[in-house]
């Protein structure tokens, strides 16, 4: 064989191998690429972060009916949603009650309250892991030790206290008590000022009482020293008093806005309390990345490195293509012409 043929010949053999080494280091890379790219973009490889379950936790006067425009807006969101009904008797009871609500739902959580609420679910969420966010909507938010009555009269301007009708009743044990009403005729003016006098009537007179020992009730825990949480401070509030809401709010470094509204922003500005309760549930912890966009060492790495991988063994295979070219006469085979 010729020196010329036994070149070409060496030069054929080296491309092939060059050629099959590329072939297969991209035949390895591509679908390791791709996989890297589908979790980057949200795709299959990584499951999606559970949606919460909002429970709302009506106040004083109230029922659950108070939350039907937030409800059916989280509901078109696709969240699902729990109003739980406050028994209204006193912070331990109506606290272990809700807490035994959260305790019936699995998943994730995000706990409401509106008013007296705001209490009970700073109680309720106390060691429970599941409840990632607290919303605060013109709440009483106390800090353990307190007792609520105090910290309402903290800050002045509040219209409901002579607004109060009181009627006792008996306990099955034959101890009595105290239920607290707001007079029909304040309704309006003290509870639901920013709303149509035909709807604050029929408010006025399908309200539920309080006890009035519940207002003596000294908090216990304050769930939101620990869970992050959000405020609705309503800047024309009669039941409580603005001050008094963004100084809680404040206290509890809660994410807060504002509304131009009364005692009840959840029935008269639903879409501002929805949109409030779901960045609540919208929020990542700090200590859990997202699923959606995964850390330069979980599956982007991996990517990243296969195609650095893939790199060094295309240079490789350039190299071993250039030494077929370049060989020194003196290694050829074959005689010299």
């Amino acid at each position: 064989m010729t020196s010329s043929a036994v070149s070409r010949s060496r030069r054929r053999r080296l491309r092939g191998t060059a050629a099959l080494v590329t072939a297969a280091v991209f035949a390895v890379s591509a679908p390791a690429v791709a996989d890297g790219q589908s979790a980057a973009l949200g795709g299959e490889s990584r499951p999606a972060r559970a949606r919460p379950t909002v429970v709302l936790v009506h106040g004083a006067f109230a029922d659950s009916s108070s939350w039907n425009g937030v409800v059916a807006r989280l509901q078109k969101d696709g969240y699902r949603v729990a109003a739980a009904a406050n028994p209204l008797r006193g912070l331990p009871t109506d606290s272990a009650y809700v807490a035994a609500v959260l305790r019936s739902i699995q998943g994730p959580v995000v706990l409401v309250g509106h008013s007296y609420g705001g209490a009970v679910i700073s109680q309720a969420a106390t060691g429970n892991p599941q409840v990632k966010a607290l919303v605060y909507v013109s709440a009483l938010i106390p800090d353990k030790g307190e007792v609520l009555s105090s910290l309402s009269a903290k800050f002045p301007g509040s219209a409901l206290d002579p607004a109060l009708r009181r009627v006792p009743f008996k306990n099955a044990d034959g101890t009595t008590g105290t239920d607290l009403y707001v007079a029909q005729e304040a309704f309006h003016a003290v509870f639901a000022a920013d709303l149509p006098r035909t709807t604050t009537s029929v408010m006025a007179a399908t309200q539920r009482p309080i006890a009035a020992a519940a207002l003596a009730d000294r908090a216990t825990s304050a769930a939101w020293r620990t869970i992050p949480s959000w405020a609705a401070v309503a800047t024309r509030d009669k039941a409580l008093p603005p001050a008094l809401e963004r100084f809680e709010a404040r206290r509890a470094g809660s994410h807060t806005i504002e509304i131009d509204s009364s005692h009840v922003g959840m029935i008269s500005h639903p879409d501002a309390i929805t949109d409030l309760i779901r960045a609540a549930a919208r929020a990542k912890s700090p200590a859990t990345p997202s699923p959606a966009t995964p850390s330069l060492a979980g599956t982007g790495s991996r990517a990243l490195r296969l195609i650095g991988a893939a790199g060094g063994l295309f240079l490789a295979g350039a190299v071993l293509l250039a030494a077929g070219r370049t060989r020194p006469a003196s290694r050829r085979c074959g005689p010299r012409r």
